[in-house]
């Protein structure tokens, strides 16, 4: 780990309301730049910026970090993210790279990714992206949902087979994917948050998936039948920008 300043140190006098961050990123000058825009925020705690996954898993090994903010387009990212998890890391991924494709970016759901940044965002945009992941929403973009829909049609046998689902197990997945958060989907269904919580690992470990980002794209993969259509053409996802 480079010495940028003591955002990157370990640092044992963060509030505990802060976030703790770890940015992996192979290239120094972004890698720089992105330290000092996070480091800024009051209520992030940078912890390291790395410039290798080798050295953020180490990391990780030894401190709490809510976010690791890594590169797709970096080498290992994918394998990064299971070796973490295997590391017994439970806090967030968020991707932020400078190209997706369907292939790459459907890996890193699954790999456990809860959303993928577009660098062409704004620095404000980036700053959202990294509170939504914490508490537990999804980033995604809205071309890229059409990308996964292009890329993975629907198939005869779904991971997630949305007509066998309960009716309020089809609200909230249809919440989901419209980029409700679990109390907009509460106050929808007239039921409380945590009710929504408990349908909401009901419908992770029926799908087989671990995080938001990931039932979506389950969701990609099946059909939502009459009052709550999700069709390939016009699906929108959580927090869904430009």
């Amino acid at each position: 780990m480079e010495s940028l300043g003591a955002t990157t140190r370990m640092n044992d006098n963060c509030r505990a309301e802060q976030l703790r961050l770890c940015l992996v990123h192979e290239r120094a000058l972004f890698r720089e730049s992105l330290a000092r825009l996070l480091g800024a925020e009051p209520d992030f705690a940078l912890i390291a910026a790395c410039p290798t996954p080798a050295e953020a898993l180490d990391l990780l090994s030894r401190s709490g970090v809510d976010v690791v903010l890594l590169d797709l387009s970096g080498k290992g990212a994918i394998e990064f993210m299971a070796a973490a998890r295997n590391l017994g890391y439970e806090g967030k991924f968020l991707v932020v790279t400078s190209t997706v494709d369907a292939a790459s970016s459907a890996q890193a759901l699954k790999s456990g990714a809860s959303g993928i940044f577009l660098e062409s965002n704004s620095s404000s945009r980036l700053i959202q992206a990294v509170r939504l992941v914490a508490d537990g929403e999804a980033w995604l973009e809205q071309g890229l949902i059409q990308m996964l829909a292009d890329r993975y049609p629907v198939t005869e046998d779904p991971r997630l087979c949305i007509a066998e689902l309960t009716g309020r197990q089809q609200t909230v997945v249809q919440g989901v994917v419209e980029g409700l958060s679990n109390r907009k989907i509460a106050d929808r269904l007239g039921m409380s948050e945590g009710t929504v919580k408990s349908t909401l690992q009901q419908l992770f470990a029926r799908a087989g998936v671990r995080t938001r980002s990931q039932l979506v794209r389950a969701a990609l993969e099946g059909t939502l039948n009459d009052g709550g259509t999700l069709n390939h053409g016009g699906a929108n996802t959580e927090h869904v920008h430009g």
